[in-house]
Order: structure tokens, then sequence, then C-alpha cells
């Protein structure tokens, strides 16, 4: 049975910021359907491919990155904005849609050649993803794919993860 998942998603217009067109994913998280079907598509992928940990980026990847590592029978390592990991971090400077920020991952969160998934909720320009890339590779592991709910395809996000096999259910 096919389900739309574009279907279950809201459209916020103007946030955070005028011209922003945000997509807003609360209204799918709360349709059990949508979810489920959300949480197994973006795990399915690398279900035998040796994943030894799904990082999820903060805050919505957080969701989605601990479902798929329930299913891939790994661990799971957030990164998050800077200054709210409480040990040892590499910190990484990025540029996202609506301005700059910085991400976090502890430095002991990934062992060199260890295999890593990264999950978030919507690929933009990349900015965000390619930072969480730098980070998994400071630490000495191995991006071996990313997955993604929702992929704005106009912002040309793609372009800034190189070769790294990329995994989305919707596009806009």
């Amino acid at each position: 049975m096919h389900f739309d998942l574009k279907s279950v998603i809201r459209d916020i217009p103007d946030f955070p910021k005028k011209g922003i067109v945000f997509k807003d994913i609360t209204t799918l998280l709360k349709h059990p359907q949508a979810l489920n079907i959300a949480l197994q598509g973006m795990a399915a992928p690398f279900v035998h491919s040796g994943v030894n940990h799904v990082v999820g980026i903060e805050s919505r990847g957080f969701m989605f990155g601990v479902s798929a590592a329930q299913t891939l029978k790994c661990g799971f390592v957030p990164i998050r904005k800077a200054g709210k990991l409480p040990s040892e971090t590499y910190r990484v400077d990025y540029e996202l849609e609506y301005g700059t920020s910085q991400l976090a991952i502890h430095k002991d969160a990934i062992e060199p050649g260890e295999n890593v998934v990264i999950m978030d909720d919507l690929l933009a320009t990349g900015g965000t993803m390619d930072a969480a890339i730098q980070l998994v590779t400071q630490c000495g592991g191995d991006v071996v794919g990313i997955s993604c709910l929702i992929e704005l395809t106009f912002l040309n996000g793609r372009g800034k993860l190189g070769n790294i096999p990329f995994h989305t259910l919707i596009q806009y």
C-alpha cells in the first residue's frame, strides 16, 4: 500500500524568517502510519551495510536517528549545537539556509574506522550535513551513508555531500 508522506507535511510561510517556507514535520510525527513509514524508510537502505553508529543531528535528527539505530542494531551518537555536550568536543562552524551556527560531537563518540550513517529531517543547502560529515571525519569515522526525510532539491544541498550515498523519502 502506498502512502503519500507529503500529504501530512504542513508548509509554514515566512518561518523562521520572511521568504522561508518551513516544512513542518510535526504533522507527520503525530500520524502513526506516516511516522512508521518514515522511520522504516529512512533506515531500510542501511540494514545490511555494517553500520556501527547512527549519528543524528540536533534536534529532529535525534528522533529518526535513535529509531534507525534500533532497526540497524547499532549505537546512536548525537551531534549537538556547540556548548550542549558535557565532555571534550570537536566543533565546526557552518552556514544554514537562514543564518550561521556551530555543531559539536564528543571526541570519543566514534572510533577510527567505524562506519556511520548520518540522519536528519531535512537537507536544504547542505551546510548542516557538511558540518556533520566533518565532525564524524574528525573522530576518524567513515560516513557510509546519509538519510534525510526531506530534500529541498532546488537548494542543491547534495552538492556538498561528495560521493557519499544519499537517501531521502520526500523531495521538493
